[in-house]
C-alpha cells in the first residue's frame, strides 16, 4: 500500500511539474510584439483622448512662431562669384595636380605665391580690411540718403524686440563701469594696432554679415554679404570684391613694382648722365675746331668714349625698364567675375514657414511629453503625498 501511495504521489508531482513547465513555455512563447502593440495602442488612445490639449499646445506654438517670424527683421543677401587666374605650372606635375583636385586637395602652383585663395576668408576677416570698409559711401534703396557703412551699422541695423531684453545686462554693466571707454570719432581712425571698443563691436558685427567661401577643387571664390537693406548689401558686396582684388594684386605685384621703381630711378640717372656727357662732348667740339694738338685729340676721344659709355648704360637701363614694366603686367592677377553683384529683390531671411513649422513641432513634442510623462509623474507624486499625509 505504501508503495502504491508513493507511486501515485510521484505521478501527481510529475503532472504538476509538466503543467507548470507548459504554462511557463506558453508565457515565454507569448510574442512581445503584442505587448508593444498594446502599449502603442494605449499611447495612441491616451493622446487621442487629450487631443484638445495637444491642439491647444500646437495653437500656442503657432502663435509664438508667427510672433518670432514677424519680429525678425528682413535680411537681403548678395552673392558674388569670381574665379582667379590659373597659371600653368612648369614643374611637370599637372596630372598629379588634377588627381589631387579630384580628391579635394589643392597642391597649389609651382610659384611662391603665399596668398592662396584659401586665405581669402582670413583676409576679409582681418582688422585692417574691416577698418577699410567702414568708410564706404552708401545710399539707401530709394537713393535719398547718403551715409557710410559705419553710420549704417550704428543707426540703421534693427534687432528683434527681445534683443533689448537680452542686451539689458550688458548695458547695466557698462553703466556701472562709468563710461570710461573711448569713443571713435566718425570712424576716421584706421590704425589696426589700437582700435576702440566701439570699432571692435562694429568689426564683430560686420564679420557676421560678410562671408567668403572657396571651393578647394576649382578655387572659385564666393563672397556673400547679408544686410537689412538690399542696396547696401549689393554695394558692400561689390566693394569687398574690389578691395580683395586690390589687396591680392598689391601683394603679388609688390616686388615687381619695387623693382620697377628702382630700375626707373637708374634709367633716369643714366639718362641725365648720357645727356650731360653728350653735351660736354658737343661743347668741346664747338670750342676746339681745327686744332691738331694731340692733347686736344686725346680729350676729344675721352669725351666721346664717356658719351658712348653713358649712351650704352642708358640704353641698357631702358631695356631693363621695359622688361620691368612687362613683369608687373605679367604678375598682375586677373579675376573672372562669374556672377556680379546685383540688388536682391527677395529677402533671404527670416524663413517664416520654416520657423512656424518648427515651433508647431516643438509644441507638439512638448504636449506629448506633458501627457505621457510629466502629468502622470505629478499625479503619482500627489497621490504619494496624500497617502503619506493620511
Amino acid at each position: 500500500m505504501e508503495d502504491n501511495n508513493r507511486a501515485e504521489t510521484l505521478s501527481q508531482n510529475q503532472d504538476n511539474a509538466g503543467r507548470v513547465e507548459a504554462l511557463s513555455q506558453n508565457q515565454e512563447n507569448t510574442p512581445q510584439a503584442e505587448e508593444k502593440e498594446i502599449d502603442l495602442i494605449d499611447i495612441f488612445k491616451k493622446l487621442w483622448g487629450n487631443k484638445k490639449t495637444i491642439g491647444l499646445w500646437c495653437f500656442v506654438g503657432a502663435v509664438l512662431g508667427l510672433v518670432v517670424a514677424f519680429s525678425i527683421p528682413k535680411e537681403y543677401t548678395t552673392k558674388v562669384t569670381l574665379a582667379p587666374e590659373v597659371k600653368d605650372g612648369k614643374s611637370g606635375a599637372g596630372n598629379l595636380g588634377a588627381l589631387a583636385a579630384m580628391a579635394g586637395v589643392n597642391l597649389g602652383s609651382g610659384g611662391a605665391d603665399a596668398v592662396s585663395p584659401q586665405l581669402y576668408p582670413d583676409i576679409v576677416k582681418s582688422v585692417p580690411f574691416g577698418l577699410s570698409l567702414l568708410n564706404i559711401p552708401l545710399t539707401d534703396i530709394d537713393g535719398k540718403r547718403k551715409f557710410t557703412l559705419e553710420e549704417y551699422l550704428q543707426n540703421d541695423v534693427r534687432a528683434p524686440w527681445w534683443g533689448a531684453i537680452t542686451g539689458l545686462p550688458g548695458k547695466m554693466l557698462g553703466a556701472f563701469r562709468g563710461g570710461n571707454e573711448e569713443v571713435s570719432e566718425g570712424g576716421e581712425s584706421e590704425e589696426p594696432f589700437r582700435i576702440t571698443p566701439q570699432q571692435d563691436a562694429l568689426l564683430a558685427a560686420l564679420g557676421g554679415m560678410i562671408g567668403v567661401s572657396v571651393d578647394v577643387k576649382t578655387n572659385v571664390i564666393t563672397v556673400g554679404v547679408t544686410m537689412q537693406d538690399p542696396m547696401v548689401s549689393a554695394i558692400v558686396a561689390d566693394t569687398v570684391v574690389s578691395r580683395l582684388q586690390e589687396y591680392v594684386t598689391d601683394y603679388r605685384t609688390n616686388k615687381a613694382r619695387k623693382d620697377l621703381e628702382y630700375i626707373d630711378k637708374l634709367n633716369e640717372e643714366a639718362k641725365q648722365a648720357y645727356y650731360s656727357a653728350q653735351q660736354k662732348y658737343a661743347n668741346y667740339l664747338d670750342t676746339h675746331q681745327g686744332m691738331v694738338m694731340y692733347s686736344a685729340q686725346t680729350m676729344r676721344d675721352r669725351l666721346e668714349n664717356e658719351a658712348t659709355l653713358a649712351f650704352n648704360m642708358f640704353n641698357q637701363t631702358s631695356q631693363q625698364l621695359a622688361m620691368a614694366k612687362a613683369k608687373v603686367q605679367e604678375v598682375t592677377p586677373v579675376y573672372a567675375v562669374i556672377s556680379p553683384a546685383t540688388v536682391p529683390n527677395k529677402p533671404s531671411a527670416p524663413r517664416k514657414p520654416l520657423i512656424l513649422v518648427g515651433y508647431v513641432f516643438l509644441a507638439f513634442v512638448g504636449a506629448v511629453a506633458w501627457i505621457l510623462f510629466v502629468r502622470p509623474l505629478k499625479e503619482q507624486l500627489r497621490a504619494e503625498k496624500s497617502d503619506f499625509g493620511a
